[in-house]
């Protein structure tokens, strides 16, 4: 992202340097010139900024910090659409000057156990508050904990702030991606799941770090870190460093547990437990609050009536000025002898009553001016806030009790703004307006987008015509072959039906040349092999059929349709081939075995009949009926006598 130094953001935020910048946004110190004060201004980068899931996730930063009032979380004061000048997505924030708990990490090592627990109490005083009215921080680490130069701890970075008052938008995978594996749960790494309870581990594994000075499990990549939250069991801080207390190593133990019931419920009960360990470690100290840096006095109730104090302060102060009348001689009774010209000098007055006199005017005429300019003059005047970025029903409750009314001038497609938020607004955010008055406002249809319709089975001309009620272009006509859609009819679109495309879009139209034939040669006279395999090949279901002819077995007798004729891929055909001839010659068997004879016997189709004589053991045919060469019909009996 450039440096966009030296612009005016939203017409009112001077952004005079760069900060700091990551993956997500750059953060600028700039100053309020409507209220003359240095403030930091969060501006996403462009790419991100067309990114719906982005931009709710920097709106809910937003509205997670806006929603708590404490002292220990950095507060959000803006947040809008630049306008004018280099579009911008931006908050404003109170500017923090100092450094991170992080750097101070890094420079400093290990704290000591009081020092660590002065920088953890207000961590766990902030959740402490965050968790009372639902919000879970899901982000908490050393990088995203201020420290002021006054010594103010507080907790930034609320965008992966998750509760009821902000919605539940982001899906487990981001807030993974997006969160620190070193910090994350073990239900967060493995199911995306956080509560309350997630947040409590997160800031044991950063009390973990402050009181050792070094995280839990270091790993080359963050797969393998990951992996040792879910798989393994957080040390004790005292197996890595000497002079932990016993409680205060069991208490972030408990913290840093595996089951999120085991852990501490909330923040409050993080906090309630450390302070107690914090006073039973030094019960000399005064228990005075630890999350900021200087305790505030309550203010004294207003008295009815002066206290015996008050009264004899001011009667003390009328003796003081009845005696400095006294002695300037103002109440001495003028000589008999003095004219009246001479009383008037000598009661002249003095030039500090005329310069008071001289104040008092001055300070009613300025009086004057500003009742002028508030009541009828320019003052008098709404100031409107920012309302870009909101639905209609959140400007309307930021308007209302200004007694402003939302008139929407205009609905209009946003690649950028999502349905139903303002585009722009008139006046923009820091204009002015009388009261009762009307902000003009344009709100989004979303980006502009058309549904392609269901144009299978419609010819061509018909589907270019469906489409012309569409502001996109009918792009390539392609015919193919199809068996199911008739010749002539739209098979598919392109993009498909159903789908949303943007103006202007080519949609390609499929369109069918029927089903594809061939022309079929005859087969007859040649093998049933030959047949079969180039048959298949070209598409066609083929059937075969044997019977008994005088033809060579294995030949094709005869094919159905016949060849010549062109069919349809797919057809069907039906092959007649040739079992060879219905007749056999009986074959000589003599002097063959018994099993010999009637296995050449059986080969030939024929049943066999054994009779047998004589009482050797192994017998052989010593006769055959009919005899030797004589033609039978296959399937015929043929006798033969073993002895």
């Amino acid at each position: 992202m450039s440096d966009l130094t030296g612009e005016l953001i939203d017409g009112r935020y001077q952004l005079i340097r760069q900060m700091a910048a990551g993956g997500m946004a750059t953060i600028y110190e700039a100053l309020d010139t409507r209220l003359d004060r240095k403030v930091a201004v969060k501006i996403m980068h462009p790419h991100l900024a067309q990114d719906e899931q982005f931009v709710e996730r920097f709106i809910r930063e937003a509205k997670a910090s806006a929603a708590l009032s404490h002292p220990n979380i950095v507060s959000v004061q803006d947040q809008g659409w630049n306008q004018h000048g280099s579009p911008a997505v931006f908050l404003v924030m109170e500017l923090v000057e100092g450094h991170t708990l992080r750097e101070y990490l890094n420079e400093q090592g290990a704290l000591t156990v009081s020092a660590g627990i002065k920088f953890l109490l207000p961590v766990l005083s902030a959740l402490a508050a965050a968790h009372k009215v639902g919000i879970v921080h899901r982000d908490i680490k050393p990088d995203n904990i201020l420290i002021s130069k006054e010594g103010r701890i507080k907790i930034a970075d609320f965008g992966l702030a998750k509760g009821p008052l902000l919605g539940t938008t982001m899906t487990a995978e981001s807030s993974i991606v997006l969160g620190s594996v070193s910090y994350l749960s073990p239900e967060q790494v493995q199911r995306g799941i956080a509560d309350s309870r997630s947040d409590v581990y997160s800031a044991g594994i950063t009390a973990f770090e402050i009181f050792t000075g070094e995280k839990p499990y270091a790993g080359a990549e963050p797969i393998q870190i990951a992996y040792m939250h879910v798989n393994e069991r957080i040390p004790l801080m005292s197996t890595k460093r000497s002079g932990i207390p016993p409680e205060l190593d069991q208490l972030i133990y408990r913290a840093t547990n595996s089951d999120p019931d085991a852990r501490p419920s909330n923040g409050a009960e993080f906090h309630q437990a450390l302070t107690a360990i914090s006073q039973a470690l030094d019960p000399t100290q005064k228990q005075l609050s630890l999350e900021l840096d200087i305790p505030i006095a309550p203010m004294r109730p207003a008295s009815q009536k002066p206290s015996r104090r008050e009264r004899a302060r001011i009667e003390k102060e009328k003796t003081v000025a009845l005696k400095k009348i006294e002695n300037t001689g103002e109440n001495k009774k003028p000589q008999s002898k003095e004219t009246t010209a001479q009383l008037r000098k000598k009661k002249k007055i003095s030039k500090r009553v005329r310069r008071n006199r001289y104040i008092a005017a001055g300070l009613a005429v300025m009086l004057g001016v500003v009742g002028w300019y508030a009541l009828v003059g320019p003052g008098s005047k709404v100031v409107v806030p920012s309302i870009v970025g909101a639905t209609e029903k959140e400007a309307n409750k930021s308007l209302g009790p200004l007694g402003l009314t939302l008139v929407i001038s205009e609905k209009r497609f946003d690649e950028d703004i999502s349905t139903g938020k303002i585009i722009e607004s008139d006046p923009s955010g820091g204009g002015k307006l009388d009261p009762g008055g009307a902000v003009k406002v344009v709100i989004s249809k979303g980006p502009e987008r058309y549904e392609i319709p269901s144009l299978v089975g419609l010819t061509p001309e018909a589907a270019v015509n469906s489409l012309a009620k569409y502001p996109v272009k009918v792009g390539e006509l392609k015919e193919v072959f199809n068996e199911k859609t008739p010749k002539g009819f739209v098979i598919s679109t392109s993009p498909a039906a159903g789908e949303k495309v943007k103006r202007d879009a080519t949609i390609d139209l499929l369109v069918s040349k029927g089903v594809e034939t061939f022309d079929v040669a005859s087969y007859v006279g040649k093998s049933a092999d030959q047949a079969l395999n180039e048959l298949t090949e070209a598409g066609f279901d083929v059937d075969t059929v044997s019977q008994y002819s005088e033809k060579d077995p294995g030949e094709v007798i005869s094919q159905l349709p016949s060849g010549g004729a062109p069919l349809e891929k797919g057809a069907k055909i039906t092959l007649t081939i040739s079992k060879g001839s219905q007749y056999v010659a009986i074959p000589n068997v003599s002097s063959l075995t018994e099993a010999k004879a009637r296995a050449a016997l059986n080969d030939l189709e024929l049943k066999v009949v054994v009779k047998k004589i004589g009482a050797k053991k192994v017998k052989q045919v010593i006769n055959i009926s009919p005899k030797e060469g004589t033609k039978v019909k296959r399937g015929s009996t043929v006798t033969i006598t073993v002895g």
